[in-house]
C-alpha cells in the first residue's frame, strides 16, 4: 500500500485507486471549487469518499469571511493530525491540504500553525493540484497561492469533462470571480482578487454542454455575480441581465439563478431581466448587511438603508412574485443598540423569505479589524438571537403562504423514501413529492398542502412536461 502512493504518476499501482476526502466550508462558490478539484484529481487517478478515514488525501477548502470558520479548519486540522499518526503507525500514508480562501489568505502560516498539512493551495491554481501533490509525495511542503489574472478563468472543467461527471440536472456555473467593493469588514477582495468577468461566448458554450448532459437549472456564480461585463457576438457593451436574455434561450434549460450580489450593482437592465424573463427564478440573494446608515457607511457599503428599500420596491414592482433572501451583521464595531434597532426595522419591513446573519468577527488585514469601539460578545449574541428569531419567523410565514398554491418544481432526486421525490420550487425550497409525479428532470406543476421543517409537501402534480426553448 505504502509502496503504491510513493508512485505519484500512477495511481493504480498495486490495484487500488486513491481516494481522497474533501470538506467544504462556506458559500456556494467554494461547493462549486470542491468539484473543480475533485475533477482535477479524477483525472489523476483519484475516486472521492465520504470515510475521512479511508482517505490518502484529505482536503478541506475553507471559508476565510468569518473568524469562526478559519478557526474550525485548525480545530479540524488538529483532529486529522491525529488520523494521520494513527495511520502512518500502521504504514498507511495519509496526505493533508487546505485550500480555498484561508489558504490564500495565511499561506505559509498554516504549515507553522499545522504540521501535518502537506499542502496550501489558493482558489485560483486548482488546475496545479496534480502537479503540486506530485512535489508533495517527492518530500516537498508546498504553497501554489500564486496566479495570473488573467488566467482567472483559462483552468475551469471543460464542458465535455462537465457533461461526463454530470452530478443531476442543477449545476454551478461561474462567470465572475473577485470584488472591487472593498467592504470593510470583507477579505474577498484580497483572497479573491479583483472583479473579473468571464467572456460571454465561454459562458454561453459552457451552459449549452451542462444542457446537453441533463441540466436542467443553472446557477451563475461570482462574488459579485451582478458586476459581470462583457461584450456580444457584435462588439455590444453587455451586463448581468443581457446575459441572462442570451442563456434563456438555451434549448433545455428550464431554470436559471444567480449569486451572490450587491446593491450597487443592482441595474435596470437586470431588474428588467426578472420582469421579463419567466426563466429567471423569483428568488434573490441581495445582501445589506444592517440597516443603520451609520452602519453600513463605516462597512463601506455605498449605499444607505433608504436607497436598499426603494431598490426592493422597484424588484418588486418589475416581478411580484419574488422573494427575498439577505445577509446580516450584528455587532460590527460601533454599532448601538439604536443602530441595531434600525436593522430589526429594515428586515421587518422587508419580509425575508431566509437571510443568512452572523456575529462580526475582525479578519486580519481589513479595515474593521483596526476599528475602535468593538462591541462585546455577550452584546453581539443577544442582537444575533433576536435577528434570527424574526428571520425565523418570516421565514415559516412565508412557507406557510404557499400552501394551497400551485408551482412549477423540478424534481431533482428519489426521496427518503421508495414511494417519494424530492424536487426543488422556484424559491430553493426543498419539496417533497409522490414517486409518481414525474423523473428526475422533470418540471412539474404541483399543490403545496403543507409545510415541513426544512421543506414543503406537495399534494399532486400534472403529467410532467420537458422545456424545448
Amino acid at each position: 500500500m505504502t509502496e503504491r502512493r510513493e508512485d505519484a504518476s500512477n495511481p493504480d499501482v498495486g490495484g487500488a485507486r486513491r481516494r481522497v476526502y474533501i470538506k467544504t466550508y462556506g458559500c456556494q462558490m467554494n461547493v462549486y471549487d470542491s468539484q473543480r478539484m475533485s475533477d482535477a484529481l479524477a483525472k489523476d487517478g483519484y475516486e472521492p469518499t465520504e470515510v475521512i478515514e479511508d482517505a490518502d488525501l484529505v482536503l478541506l477548502n475553507t471559508c476565510h469571511i468569518r473568524e469562526k470558520a478559519a478557526e474550525k479548519v485548525y480545530s479540524e486540522l488538529g483532529r486529522i493530525r491525529l488520523l494521520k499518526a494513527e495511520r502512518a503507525e500502521q504504514g498507511r500514508e495519509m496526505r493533508v491540504g487546505v485550500a480555498g480562501c484561508v489558504a490564500q489568505a495565511e499561506g505559509q502560516e498554516i504549515l507553522a500553525r499545522a504540521p501535518a498539512v502537506d499542502l496550501v493551495i489558493g482558489p485560483q491554481t486548482y488546475h496545479r493540484l496534480p502537479e503540486a501533490l506530485a512535489r508533495v509525495a517527492a518530500g516537498e511542503k508546498v504553497v501554489e497561492t500564486d496566479y495570473a489574472v488573467e488566467d482567472k478563468f483559462d483552468h475551469l472543467p471543460t464542458a465535455e469533462e462537465k457533461r461526463i461527471r454530470a452530478r443531476g440536472v442543477t449545476a454551478f456555473l461561474t462567470v465572475q470571480e473577485g470584488c472591487d467593493k472593498f467592504c470593510t469588514f470583507c477579505v474577498v477582495p484580497y483572497t479573491r482578487g479583483a472583479e473579473v468577468s468571464r467572456p460571454l461566448a465561454r459562458i454561453v458554450e459552457e451552459a449549452r454542454r451542462l444542457a446537453a448532459s441533463g441540466v436542467r437549472e443553472v446557477t451563475l456564480l461570482g462574488q459579485n455575480v451582478n458586476a459581470w461585463s462583457g461584450e456580444d457576438e457584435a462588439g455590444r457593451p453587455v451586463g448581468l441581465g443581457g446575459l441572462l436574455h442570451r442563456l434563456a434561450r438555451i434549448e433545455g434549460i428550464a431554470r436559471l439563478r444567480y449569486t451572490t450580489s450587491h446593491p450597487r450593482d443592482m441595474d435596470d437592465e437586470l431588474i428588467a431581466a426578472h420582469r421579463d424573463l419567466d426563466i429567471l427564478m423569483p428568488y434573490l440573494h441581495l445582501p445589506v448587511q444592517s440597516g443603520s446608515d451609520k452602519v453600513l457607511k463605516a462597512m463601506n457599503r455605498r449605499h444607505d438603508a433608504a436607497e436598499y428599500l426603494r431598490l426592493i420596491e422597484r424588484i418588486r414592482a418589475a416581478r411580484g412574485d419574488i422573494a427575498l433572501s439577505g445577509d446580516f451583521i450584528v455587532g460590527f464595531p460601533g454599532e448601538s443598540d439604536a443602530d441595531f434597532e434600525d436593522t430589526m426595522r429594515l428586515v421587518s419591513e422587508v419580509g425575508y423569505a431566509s437571510a443568512f446573519s452572523f456575529k462580526y468577527s475582525p479578519r486580519p488585514g481589513t479595515p474593521g479589524a483596526a476599528m475602535d469601539d468593538h462591541v462585546s460578545e455577550a452584546v453581539k449574541a443577544g442582537r444575533l438571537e433576536r435577528l434570527q428569531a424574526l428571520i425565523r419567523d418570516q421565514q415559516t410565514a412565508f412557507a406557510a403562504s404557499l400552501v394551497g398554491t400551485t408551482m412549477d418544481v423540478l424534481i431533482e432526486k428519489p426521496g427518503r423514501y421508495a414511494h417519494q421525490l424530492v424536487g426543488r420550487s422556484p424559491y430553493l425550497q426543498p419539496v417533497v413529492l409522490s414517486s409518481e409525479s414525474g423523473a428526475v428532470g422533470d418540471m412539474v406543476r404541483v399543490e403545496i398542502a403543507a409545510t415541513l421543517p426544512n421543506s414543503l409537501m406537495a399534494q399532486g402534480a400534472d403529467a410532467p412536461s420537458r422545456r424545448t426553448a
